[in-house]
């Protein structure tokens, strides 16, 4: 449910991370209606898709959830993921009402897409099962990077709890028996 009681902390970021999925899911359905080029369609559904991975990986993500990811080819020509978050405070401080819109509107875009792909394999439409293919991989991208990405913050705030109280328990051994 949406939380209720607080207002978002960002609210511009919060429609720039809506508009360009709104944008190109509704240029998607109602192109036909406009356009006869399926090159036109292809092109700027795709691309107002592509705005939207890059306003989500590199502004939203950051601002509304504090997380960053990104994939990385290693000397070996391994992909390696690199994750970053704020530190554990930050986190804690984050506003509920973004990360909420942040989260669910990431997975409704891809349940749309993938209600299309589908739309479209029934309607035995190959050219429109492409444009919802890319549209849907860089998605699912997103998706994938940022829920790694808030497992690591999670591994990353156990680490740290972990080590804070090993940390306190060692120096209240160490102070008992140092009064000793």
């Amino acid at each position: 449910m949406l939380p209720s009681g607080e207002n978002y902390a960002h609210p511009k970021i919060c429609f720039f991370h809506v508009l360009f999925k709104a944008a190109a899911l509704a240029f998607y359905i109602l192109s036909a209606l406009f356009f006869d080029s399926f090159v036109i369609i292809f092109v700027v559904t795709v691309l107002l898709s592509a705005l939207d991975f890059w306003v989500v990986k590199n502004v939203s993500g950051r601002i509304l959830v504090g997380l960053r990811w990104w994939n990385e080819i290693n000397d070996d020509g391994e992909s390696v993921w690199k994750f970053e978050c704020l530190d554990q405070e930050s986190l804690a401080r984050m506003n509920k009402k973004d990360s909420w819109l942040f989260w669910w509107t990431l997975y409704l875009t891809a349940v749309a897409w993938i209600f299309f792909a589908i739309f479209s394999i029934i309607r035995f439409q190959a050219d429109y099962v492409l444009v919802v293919g890319v549209c849907l991989t860089l998605s699912i991208a997103n998706i994938v990077g940022f829920t790694k990405c808030r497992k690591d913050a999670k591994k990353q705030l156990q680490a740290f709890a972990t080590q804070t109280i090993a940390s306190r328990f060692s120096s209240t051994i160490q102070s008992a028996f140092s009064v000793v």
